[in-house]
């Protein structure tokens, strides 16, 4: 799912990354239960979307119908967020989504590829110029 996210294009994808092993550790290690039970409800619930709008498993669906599915899901869970209340749970698929970026660019091909990398920057230049089409920074 996070490879459909982050695709490998001339930069490493989310597999490359390991994005799905870091998803498990922090869900596992660092979400409350009510949290872990959304997050894996959700990922049900995600395998039930795709069989009703394609007739097929996520797993089973092509990358264009993975793609168009996503989309629907992340226009539902933003018409869900601007709407929810304080205390209402987090969508499931705003978590896989925030998961997937959190993992992909703090980790090393995605820190490395698809971020412009200074590990220890030498000084500190507070306006850098900034051309259209450059990658972001990253440092540590």
């Amino acid at each position: 799912m996070a490879e459909t996210i982050l695709p490998a294009t001339d930069t490493p994808g989310a597999k490359e990354a390991k994005v799905g092993e870091f998803m498990t550790r922090i869900v596992k290690d660092c979400y409350t239960e009510k949290d872990q039970k959304i997050f894996t409800d959700g990922m049900q619930q995600l395998d039930a979307a795709s069989k009703k709008k394609s007739g097929k498993s996520f797993l089973d669906s092509s990358p264009v119908q993975r793609h168009d599915l996503l989309v629907d899901l992340d226009k539902e869970q933003k018409a869900y967020t601007d709407a929810k209340k304080k205390d209402d749970p987090a969508h499931y698929f705003r978590m896989i989504k925030e998961l997937t970026l959190w993992g992909y660019f703090t980790s090393e091909p995605g820190a490395t590829k698809a971020l412009r990398y200074v590990a220890i920057p030498g000084k500190y230049e507070g306006c850098i110029d900034y051309k259209k089409g450059d990658k972001a920074w990253a440092t540590s």
